[in-house]
């Protein structure tokens, strides 16, 4: 089987002929069509996340994937053969840069209908980032305040529309470019990141989604009102991620550390800070599914590059650079 790995951190990606992926009970093959590229992996490649994400090398990278079931394992009951699915793999089981993947039952929904296969290669992980940061940490309600950095990338893109969704008032960050294409998404107000400060025309906010990190963060707290909640997406990880995965206690004490810091200051501003890490959810990406063939959510596909340019469709992949997500396609 074909596919694209790494042999080392910070080598090369390359194409190689792997084993065929193991199908155990309560899993489903997969045949890849459609595989979205996103920063995550590139980096991993970079070893950026190797302590908190220790993956065995060589590794197959890819972390999201739309495709057609080949065949289920014994105990799989909601997919079979023929049905066309959509998911996000779970963190210890990536690899869509792949002809075929094994997923398991539980992180696989069956494909939104309205929708090309490319097009559902790019939703997976952003879409679920989206929903655990706006959803299930942000309880967002109707008539909050929200701000969505980046809002013209993967995550952004999909973010202002579920905000919009769910009834809130949405900031974002952009390039003046990409204003229009903004607002077209659903943001109320655009803040053209090349020209203004957003820490000085915006305020009150109740959740802001940050995928920056460093200054963009700590300016992010001073943006949200008194009790408001800033979700982290680009680090650093908080002493609750580390629980929540397992973390030795060195590791656990070296992510306090990291993110003493900017809980230091969200403490001191009355605000939260939260790391998220999205984690797989088929019942969620059902939900998505949903709100996609409905007409709430539409994913946005920026580029769409063959099975064979994988290596330099990860080359490519430099934030702010296209809008929505590149997307790998092998049908």
């Amino acid at each position: 089987m074909r596919a694209f790995v790494v042999d080392k951190y910070k080598g090369p990606l390359q194409e190689r002929d792997v084993p065929e992926p193991v199908v155990g009970e309560g899993d489903v093959l997969v045949q890849v069509q459609a595989a979205g590229l996103n920063q995550l992996d590139e980096k991993i490649r970079a070893g950026e996340f190797k302590q908190i994400l220790p993956y065995t090398l060589p590794l197959i990278l890819g972390n999201d994937v739309a495709g057609t079931v080949i065949r289920v394992g014994a105990r799989v009951r909601g997919f079979k053969a023929g049905d066309e699915v959509f998911a996000r793999p779970d963190k210890d089981r990536i690899g869509t840069f792949a002809e075929r993947i094994a997923v398991a039952e539980t992180d696989l929904a069956l494909k939104p209908a309205s929708i090309s296969m490319e097009e559902a290669g790019s939703l997976p992980l952003v879409a679920l980032t989206a929903w655990q940061a706006l959803v299930e940490r942000g309880n967002v309600q109707p008539g909050q305040k929200v701000l969505i950095h980046a809002g013209a990338g993967g995550v952004g893109s999909i973010a202002i529309q579920l905000a919009k969704h769910l009834g809130a008032i949405v900031a974002t960050t952009a390039s003046a470019t990409n204003a229009d294409f903004v607002r077209e998404l659903g943001a109320d107000t655009v803040v053209d990141y090349r020209s203004e400060d957003f820490e000085q025309v915006l305020g009150g906010y109740d959740l802001v989604l940050d995928s920056l990190g460093g200054k963009n963060l700590e300016k992010s707290l001073r943006v949200l009102k008194p009790g408001g909640t800033a979700v982290g997406i680009a680090g650093p990880p908080d002493p609750a991620f580390a629980r929540e995965a397992g973390l030795n206690p060195i590791l656990r004490l070296a992510t306090i550390a990291l993110s003493n810091r900017i809980r230091r200051q969200a403490r001191k501003l009355g605000v939260n800070y939260q790391f998220l890490f999205m984690r797989a959810d088929g019942d969620q990406l059902r939900r998505i599914a949903h709100l996609v063939d409905t007409g709430a959510l539409r994913p946005v596909v920026g580029r769409v590059f063959p099975f064979d340019q994988t290596i330099e469709a990860l080359g490519r992949l430099e934030p702010g650079g296209i809008r929505g997500k590149s997307v790998i396609s092998n049908t």
